[in-house]
């Protein structure tokens, strides 16, 4: 579960340097996004590869809480938590809504199921070399209110799981030490993904990009 954790927090991080290349404009986005496609042999393994690592994490996650439900069957009578935040107490539940919205993110620009209209627009006036115009897909999707406060609400629940896990990956693998700040970089991680994911549409919905 740690080593498919930290490789999904990687893949994240990545995903929303892609994803800030809004703004840079039309061409730059769409640049992006074409080069993206066109690596069907890299593309298709990767969509693989993580659909594994996504499915072993779920499976792995789901297991490690049945354990230690199972480790103690009568609950406390009183429980007052001293060292766990509540990020770890909930990494279950926040786990089962993240997965429901990757599903929902892939239903919506991957298989262009929520907004059809705007899916894998062909501008030619808006792209002048032809290619997909992902950037105008992008606008318009965060143009609607609703599907900011989804993303919104989602994105939230996903950088607070990330960043948990980022910091008890290393617990995990026996690599934390009292000497270095490794809650800290929990922290660190989730606020990264938060900001870096929810600004570009942010500045969509305010009008910034468009």
């Amino acid at each position: 579960m740690a080593v498919t954790g930290l490789l999904l927090v990687l893949f994240a991080l990545v995903h929303m340097l892609g994803h800030l290349q809004m703004f840079g404009g039309r061409d730059m986005y769409n640049a992006y996004a074409h080069f993206l496609q066109e690596l069907w042999e890299v593309k298709w393994p990767t969509r693989l590869l993580l659909l594994v690592f996504l499915l072993v994490h779920l499976v792995s996650g789901i297991a490690v809480s049945s354990r230690n439900s199972a480790a103690r069957p009568h609950k406390y009578a009183k429980f007052t938590p001293v060292v766990t935040s509540a990020a770890a107490r909930t990494m279950i539940w926040s786990g089962l809504f993240v997965f429901a919205f990757i599903a929902f993110h892939i239903l919506h620009f991957t298989l262009g199921q929520v907004q059809p209209h705007s899916y894998h627009l062909m501008d030619t006036a808006a792209d002048p070399l032809k290619r997909y115009d992902a950037y105008g897909m992008y606008v318009a999707g965060f143009q609607n209110a609703a599907i900011y406060v989804i993303y919104l609400v989602g994105i939230a629940l996903l950088s607070l799981h990330l960043g948990h896990g980022a910091s008890s990956w290393m617990q995990t693998l026996g690599l934390r030490h009292p000497k270095y700040p490794t809650d800290r970089v929990g922290t660190v991680v989730g606020w990264l993904l938060f900001i870096g994911y929810m600004v570009p549409p942010t500045a969509v919905l305010a009008g910034v990009i468009k």
